[in-house]
């Protein structure tokens, strides 16, 4: 018999795919402070859980891109090659500190409000930001952009990895400066693909550090199915200013919450 937690695990599982849908944004920035703050649940398990929950999401939005041929795999490799190993050191670290400990509590809320601090400025002067680096630096050389493509994923690793929060936006908004001609579609299938190796290598490693609440897994991916499906078809009829200002207020409130 589903019990009641259940149904509000999909029931959350389903709004958070729904918002995710129509932006592109805001998994892991809303569903690990929900389950923190709504349900209760220790930091380190909700960020396990909702890494794992997120690289299995992913995995089919890969599928489709990578269908339709809007996926860069030279960038999906360089971030990876940053990232992946920066998640492997920074889970290690964690692991001489106990998941669990006061220490790991302290880090993960507070990492967890920077990242949603950064996502919201990063969603709400999207626009202001990408102007101010076409004028001040432009088009990097080709090396630079190798080395610093690395660079962005070793950071999306480090915060990723403690947080569950910056592949999405903060991603995206690296992508388009470090490759400005790139078209929109592959902007955001390279974004999604890179996601799943860096939330599935982080997500086994918390596996391994037995922070994974499996029943909450199943429960989140059971409403998070039709919420995507839902979502994506009515992500052109949202207008998308009112639905990144409803995110970044959001986010906002709850950094500040999880400081306070």
């Amino acid at each position: 018999m589903l019990r009641s937690v259940d149904l509000l695990y999909s029931i959350s599982g389903f709004c958070v795919s729904l918002f995710v849908g129509m932006t592109g944004v805001g998994g892991g920035s809303l569903m690990t402070p929900l389950l923190i703050m709504f349900f209760g649940i220790q930091p380190a398990t909700a960020v396990g859980t909702d890494l794992l929950y997120a690289a299995t999401a992913k995995s089919v939005g890969t599928l489709v891109h990578g269908l339709n041929g809007s996926i860069d795999w030279r960038i999906v490799r360089r971030l990876a090659a940053g990232s992946v190993p920066m998640t492997a050191l920074t889970l290690l670290t964690m692991s001489r500190f106990g998941i669990y400990s006061q220490a790991a509590h302290h880090v993960i809320t507070g990492v967890l409000s920077i990242a949603l601090a950064v996502t919201a400025a990063v969603l709400t002067f999207r626009k202001q930001i990408l102007a101010f680096y076409a004028v001040r630096i432009g088009e990097l050389a080709p090396r630079r952009t190798v080395i610093l493509t690395v660079l962005v994923g070793a950071v999306l690793g480090l915060m990723v990895s403690i947080s569950s929060v910056g592949a999405g936006a903060l991603g995206a908004t690296a992508i388009i400066l470090l490759y400005p001609h790139l078209p929109t579609a592959r902007i955001v299938g390279s974004d999604i693909a890179h996601a799943v190796p860096l939330t599935l290598v982080a997500g086994i490693g918390h596996w391994l550090l037995g922070s994974i609440d499996w029943h909450l897994f199943a429960a989140l991916l059971a409403g998070s199915l039709p919420g995507m499906v839902i979502g994506s078809y009515f992500s052109m009829r949202v207008p998308d200013a009112i639905l990144r200002l409803t995110l970044a207020t959001t986010l906002l409130l709850v950094a500040g919450t999880l400081v306070l």
